[in-house]
């Protein structure tokens, strides 16, 4: 086995620190937001503020968890296996509930775009 190099471990934990701090924020602050959500802006803000080079292990640490992230989806499969018959007793109202999320976004989605375009016709 390999071992790792510093710089990526380095940027592993600034990726772990920031998504901590985005957790312990949303707590303290009581903003519905999620946890890591607050953490990638944080992360975000730290390389704006960085810039780091590609080499860097700010840049590679995200870079191997994205070619791992299947990985990442086993738990959420496990889960959904495990609680099958629960699923499976509210199938109808979860399919309804896809359909109608769907639908909405759709209608949301075709919206936007019609005022859009009208916004750019306007503007020539």
């Amino acid at each position: 086995m390999a071992a790792m190099n510093p710089p990526l471990l380095k940027g592993l934990l600034v990726l772990l620190g920031c998504q901590l701090a985005g957790e312990v924020a949303v707590r303290i602050t009581g903003v519905r937001l999620p946890g890591p959500v607050a953490g990638m802006l944080l992360f975000l803000l730290v390389l704006r503020l960085r810039r780091p080079a590609e080499s860097s292990g700010l840049v590679e640490a995200p870079g191997l968890l994205l070619r791992h992230l299947q990985l990442l989806f086993v738990p959420a499969g496990v889960g959904l296996v495990v609680y099958l018959d629960t699923l499976r007793d509210d199938a109808l109202a979860l399919a309804l509930g896809l359909v109608l999320s769907w639908v909405a976004g759709f209608v949301v989605t075709a919206y936007v775009v019609s005022g859009l375009l009208a916004l750019t016709r306007r503007s020539r």
